[in-house]
């Protein structure tokens, strides 16, 4: 009884080699994919203050926003998924020299003002820095009804803020980032990103 040695079928090694081509080819596109995706999300755009060293950058593809209110800045987020879109708001407030509050009493302030949206809850303020300089954060949360329209539908939103009160010698300054609560882990990283480009000097 005579044995036959199998030889490798040549068939087989051609087809893997134009799979591991395949698959090296479309690692390149997704490493390519991600790495566009990431310059994309990382862009930035400058926010300089007239007159003033305070500057910060923020995400490049978020918008101007309408304001009720004196601010610096507000800009939002298009593309968060929620009909109340992420929005950062700069605000500034000249201190009186032979009076100048203290840190407690603006956070005073800004809590009095804040417990009038509604379903206000207030969760937490820590100290903390920013560009160097004394803050406080606060975090709380509120209710919006972002499509207040007659005969279209919108189901509350409950929102999540972030809200940082800097002291320096002559202003104070109060940044605020409120995002929807489903949009929250992306905008805190957001909000990280933009506190550590503040310049105050």
């Amino acid at each position: 009884m005579s044995a036959t040695a199998s030889t490798p079928d040549i068939r087989d090694f051609q087809t893997l080699k134009k799979d591991i081509g395949v698959a090296i080819v479309v690692f390149v596109a997704l490493a390519l994919g991600y790495l566009l995706s990431q310059v994309v999300i990382n862009r930035t755009k400058l926010y300089q203050e007239p007159s003033s060293p305070f500057q910060l950058a923020y995400p490049a593809g978020w918008t101007n926003a309408e304001s009720l209110q004196e601010v610096l800045l507000k800009v939002e987020d298009p593309t968060a998924a929620s009909a109340y879109k992420t929005t950062l708001t700069v605000e500034a407030r000249d201190l009186d020299p032979t009076a100048p509050p203290t840190m407690q009493q603006l956070i005073d302030r800004r809590v009095e003002q804040r417990s009038q949206f509604t379903a206000y809850h207030f969760i937490s303020n820590a100290e903390t820095t920013v560009a160097g300089a004394p803050a406080q954060e606060l975090r709380y949360t509120y209710v919006v009804q972002p499509i207040d329209t007659p005969r279209r539908v919108s189901l509350p939103v409950v929102v999540v803020a972030r809200d940082y009160i800097i002291l320096t010698p002559d202003r104070s300054y109060y940044l605020t980032l409120t995002a929807p609560e489903n949009e929250v882990d992306r905008a805190n990283a957001r909000m990280e990103a933009i506190l550590k480009s503040v310049k105050l000097q």
